[in-house]
């Protein structure tokens, strides 16, 4: 028979109730819970928008004087107007792509022993920061709709128009995928903190390099090759370039096919990728004291 302190050690099996698994309504749980808390925060969340949108001015007038300097009408198959609009697509990009906080947090859960609390308690913490960052956007999109909405009604004139309902599925799909790479690519980085103790500086490097390469500064059409095509076999370009050049139609039938399906595969090796660093991780990992 079992002994009696390992009955009670042992985990209950994992029940229905209601008609969701016990797993389920626990997520949901912590959906809600994640949502209510950054709710609070929501004027917060305006404030930091407005004032996001500030460096527009800055970035309009820069690129007007350089097609000015230039002396063409298009760059790289960018106009000064799908130029501009492209920018502003790279914002709703980057509000679902980046993660801030993610991957330093995972690192100091690691070096304070934080972590523990995943191991002790009947929680998948990559399930956990997955719920948490979901309440997160969903809180950050409520609340700066209207700003969004505002400067792209201010801005419209440097739009060729809406996208028709087909063009608006690929760039739903394309934000999804942008949003899931950029989770599972940070919660990979900060993995790296079960093999060193201090990984400021690496995030920071990591960090900054993306913000270039995902074609969040400028389209990658306008680097030259190789440089242009390598970047855009690259995961990162789906956190910035891919939904914008969707939304724009400058990526269509073969190319936009290849896209998509890059951007899944990249969503999947990073998810699979997080898991195995996150298990071996937990293999060497040490923690004393209470």
């Amino acid at each position: 028979m079992t002994p009696p302190e390992a009955a009670i050690l042992m985990p209950p099996p994992p029940r229905a109730i209601g008609s969701l698994p016990l797993a389920v309504k626990k997520y949901l749980a912590i959906f809600r819970a994640s949502l209510l808390e950054r709710m609070t925060y929501r004027a917060d969340f305006l404030l930091g928008t407005i004032l996001r949108f500030l460096p527009m001015v800055t970035t309009i007038l820069l690129w007007r004087a350089i097609y000015a300097g230039s002396g063409q009408q298009s760059l790289a198959g960018f106009r000064y107007r799908e130029m501009i609009a492209y920018l502003l697509l790279t914002n709703i990009s980057r509000m679902f792509s980046s993660m801030p906080g993610l991957a330093g947090g995972v690192a100091r859960e690691v070096r304070e022993g934080t972590i523990k609390r995943y191991m002790i308690q009947p929680m998948d913490m990559i399930g956990y920061l997955l719920v948490y960052r979901i309440a997160h956007k969903i809180t950050y999109i409520i609340m700066s709709f209207i700003p969004y909405a505002l400067l792209f009604g201010v801005c419209h004139s440097f739009f060729d128009g809406f996208p028709d309902l087909a063009t608006l599925g690929e760039y739903a799909l394309a934000l999804a995928i942008a949003f899931v790479v950029g989770f599972f690519f940070e919660a990979s980085v900060g993995m790296v903190g079960f093999w060193f103790l201090e990984v400021t500086s690496l995030l920071y490097i990591v960090m900054t390099l993306n913000f270039f390469v995902s074609g969040h500064m400028l389209p990658l059409d306008l680097l030259p090759e190789p440089w242009s095509g390598l970047l855009k076999l690259l995961p990162f370009q789906y956190m910035a370039y891919f939904p914008a050049v969707v939304f724009l139609g400058k990526a269509k039938g073969a190319e936009l096919a290849w896209g998509l399906a890059g951007g899944v595969l990249w969503s999947a090796f990073f998810i699979v990728l997080s898991r195995v660093l996150y298990r071996r991780g937990l293999r060497r990992y040490s923690a004393f004291g209470g």
